[in-house]
């Protein structure tokens, strides 16, 4: 289930969201958490089964577009369709009021969710 990032989760996500490419810098990886934090455009979600296991970050734009700009899941529990599950629970909640897609690290992953069903 996704549950909406919060302060007390901080460290689980930046923990998820240093096993995407480019979450490899420290200094970066602060910034976009606290962008998370502090802009109400931007909206951070985590899945918890019995522990948090992913996290799915999207940005509103102007023109009614969510943009998925993060999908990361624990290497420990990839191929288990959890990242597809974030993706799907994102439409649910976003698609009447905006046009959800994929910006470019995210895009490669969000086309192939969007042609295994369900979207």
């Amino acid at each position: 289930m996704l549950i909406r990032f919060k302060k007390n989760f901080e460290k689980i996500a930046m923990g998820l969201l240093s096993f995407m490419q480019e979450g490899k810098d420290i200094k970066k990886l602060q910034e976009t958490i606290k962008e998370y934090e502090t802009n109400p455009d931007w909206h951070l979600y985590l899945w918890k089964e019995d522990d948090v296991l992913g996290a799915i970050g999207l940005k509103i734009e102007a023109g009614g577009k969510a943009i998925i700009q993060h999908i990361s899941v624990n290497p420990s529990h990839r191929n288990a369709g959890i990242g597809k599950k974030m993706v799907n629970e994102i439409h649910q909640m976003y698609q009447e009021k905006y046009t959800v897609c994929a910006n470019e690290r995210t895009n490669q992953f969000y086309q192939k969710c969007e042609t295994n069903d369900e979207i």
